[in-house]
């Protein structure tokens, strides 16, 4: 049987990158966006590119019910042995000044989404004493930089509930890990007065992620901190 990937946020950008590799490597894909049509093309050229299935979901990942409901979409298939909490949202902003709402919607998106999918599907692999979830952070985690705001407060909570699932998943022999990229050519960097290769390419991102996940069982990197060659932008 194969094994299946859930990321969720997979039609673009990182999430995208890290479905392509893992289909490469013969894993069965999981994954949800707020756009049908975009889930549409994904799966028809992931099948069709590496022969393997793909299962999509439509979902708002900021709704705490949806997310529920595609957890236990997920553990009708069988559950995953690969969770990546890919999906989030970035406006910027300073503390002082944001329009009343973004702290509460960040935190839907990038820190509460992160933590209900995997209350739900990690007990499956507490249970198999077998699995890695990996949550993708960012630089913003551990450097806050102004007009980052919101995004840096739920990017700190996010990696300290990594850090927290972490140990709380040694004895259940389940990896976390968190990847921390910074500057990655995606749809969010679109319009940017700067070259394409002043980034990372999400394909890097991609591949720290499936090196992380293939070590021995005695071995799990912890945390992956991630910059372009020339720094931070």
């Amino acid at each position: 049987m194969n094994k299946r990937i859930v990321v969720t946020g997979g039609t673009k950008g990182i999430g995208r990158a890290i479905i392509e590799k893992f289909a490469a490597n013969g894993f069965e894909i999981i994954t949800c966006s707020r756009n049908n049509d975009d889930l549409e093309i994904l799966k028809n050229k992931i099948e069709k590119r590496y022969n393997t299935k793909v299962y999509t979901k439509m979902l708002d990942i900021s709704n705490n019910k949806e997310v529920n409901d595609f957890g236990a979409y997920v553990l009708s298939l069988g559950g995953a042995d690969v969770l990546v909490n890919n999906a989030g949202v970035f406006i910027p902003g300073q503390v002082h000044e944001e329009e009343e709402g973004v702290l509460e919607n960040m935190m839907n998106t990038n820190l509460y989404s992160a933590y209900h999918l995997t209350r739900k599907i990690i007990p499956e692999m507490m249970k198999r004493k077998n699995g890695h979830v990996f949550n993708i952070c960012s630089t913003a985690s551990i450097m806050p930089y102004v007009n980052g705001g919101s995004y840096c407060i739920s990017k700190y909570a996010l990696l300290g509930m990594t850090k927290v699932l972490r140990e709380e998943m040694k004895i259940h022999d389940v990896k976390v890990t968190a990847i921390m990229p910074g500057a990655t050519f995606t749809s969010s960097w679109e319009g940017a007065d700067l070259p394409e290769d002043r980034f990372m390419k999400a394909e890097d991102v991609a591949e720290s992620v499936y090196g992380a996940y293939h070590l021995s069982k005695s071995a799990v990197i912890e945390e992956i901190i991630m910059r372009p060659q020339l720094g931070d932008i």
